[in-house]
């Protein structure tokens, strides 16, 4: 229950207290709690997102702050669910939706907020330009001590803005590397019929999970101090031991089985994002590959589903003759292709002939996120062209005004002396 005199998300004091030995308990208890509301992709992503949100009341002790990637392939995945427990059980929780970028550079200070990023999809995109100060602030906020320098005030003063936040961010399709390798990530997947889970009501969804966050505020406070001193065996190393930490130690202070509960997490979800990043750069050179066929053939409104296949294979440079046992066939393509809502389609050709196709335009939003074309090289400016110095001669000297002299023409005015 809320303590009396508070309720929903205002209230950030609890009465309860716990001990360092109820920490095992309190973190069973809040893992129950979100496994109600949402689906998570294995049990070792649960203990994970409990420990996140306990490792949220230990901020100011921390050096490091993970993000937390919550990523699916479509809509419907519940990675809103996600951020709407979160909202309720991390410390001061922000939710950064159509938030300026100067909001959230002057709420970040020595006790930084738990930052919530919805459709963060639309932050990283190609035609996200306007948003680049919150696209740094989140790539920066991950270690202390890398301010955002702005100019700032009436008298336009350069101004170190502090960027260090925890913050879960939640979008449809992959977010950059620069997130996702300080991160935990979550890869939602739709619910399958038989996976129930409780519906998120405020009126007891709220009271419930804010208990709970006012018993981790209560358990974890007194505990800085220990977090900060605190040096975890880590089971992996270099980033992904940073990204980690924070949970470990979380675990570390709760004892019971969580120590060990926390490594085998960390384990378990680190290599699975070295095999994500594997297949990520397999389907990322899929999508130059299918991009090169349809450059070969004129940049055809569709290619038939065997066509583009065998265009593919025939490629001798290309892992694709060799993908799987015999070689890439259409389930391959088809399952290699849906994380970016590519699928073939019926398709009628110019000769009447009905067949399975891939269209053109079907590619051009996962052309543009994942493998842009490269920029071409900027003119090269017009500027003062060394005279040529003769055999024998020493070098002119230097004139107010030097003419560019194009190809085949004639030089331009003399400079007047």
């Amino acid at each position: 229950m809320v303590p009396d005199g508070g309720s929903g998300t205002g209230d950030r004091a609890g009465t309860s207290h716990e001990t360092a030995d109820e920490g095992a308990s309190l973190l069973d208890d809040l893992r129950a709690a979100i496994g109600r509301y949402v689906v998570l992709p294995s049990e070792e992503a649960l203990s994970a997102v409990t420990l996140w949100v306990a490792a949220s009341h230990t901020q100011p002790a921390l050096q490091h702050a993970p993000r937390l990637a919550v990523v699916g392939p479509i809509k419907g995945c519940g990675k809103s669910r996600v951020l709407d427990v979160l909202h309720e059980t991390v410390y001061q929780p922000m939710m950064t939706v159509n938030t300026s970028p100067a909001v959230v550079f002057r709420v970040i200070g020595k006790n930084p907020p738990t930052l919530l990023v919805d459709e963060a999809d639309t932050i990283f995109g190609p035609k996200a330009g306007d948003k680049e100060d919150l696209r740094g602030l989140l790539n920066a906020g991950h270690q202390r001590n890398r301010p955002a320098w702005r100019i700032s005030g009436p008298e336009h003063k350069p101004t170190a803005f502090p960027t260090f936040a925890m913050a879960a961010l939640a979008g449809i399709g992959d977010l950059p590397d620069t997130i996702i390798d300080r991160a935990i990530v979550l890869r939602m997947q739709k619910r399958k019929p038989g996976e129930k889970i409780a519906a998120f009501r405020s009126r007891y969804s709220v009271p419930e999970l804010n208990e709970l966050r006012d018993r981790l505020t209560a358990w974890l406070t007194p505990l800085r101090g220990a977090a900060e001193r605190l040096v975890p065996p880590m089971p992996v190393e270099d980033r992904a031991a940073d990204t980690w930490e924070p949970l470990v130690i979380v675990a570390d202070l709760a004892g019971g089985h969580w120590p060990s509960r926390a490594r085998a997490a960390c384990l378990a979800m680190t290599r699975n994002e070295v095999v994500q990043d594997e297949q990520t750069t397999l389907k990322t050179r899929l999508l130059r590959d299918v991009r090169r066929v349809f450059e070969q053939v004129g940049h055809k409104e569709a290619l038939r589903s065997q066509d583009l296949l065998a265009a593919l294979v025939q490629d001798a440079e290309a892992p694709w003759a060799e993908y799987g046992t015999k070689g890439l066939n259409a389930y391959h393509l088809a399952n290699l292709l849906r994380d970016f809502g590519i699928s073939p389609a019926n398709h009628r050709f110019e000769s009447g002939r009905q067949a399975k196709a891939y269209a053109r335009n079907q590619f051009l939003d996962a052309w543009a996120r994942y493998c842009p074309d490269p920029a071409p090289p900027a003119p090269a400016a017009a500027g003062p062209v060394p005279a040529r110095r003769a055999p024998g001669k020493p070098p002119a000297p230097p004139s107010r005004t030097l003419p560019i002299r194009p190809p085949g023409g004639h030089a331009g005015p003399r400079p007047t002396r």
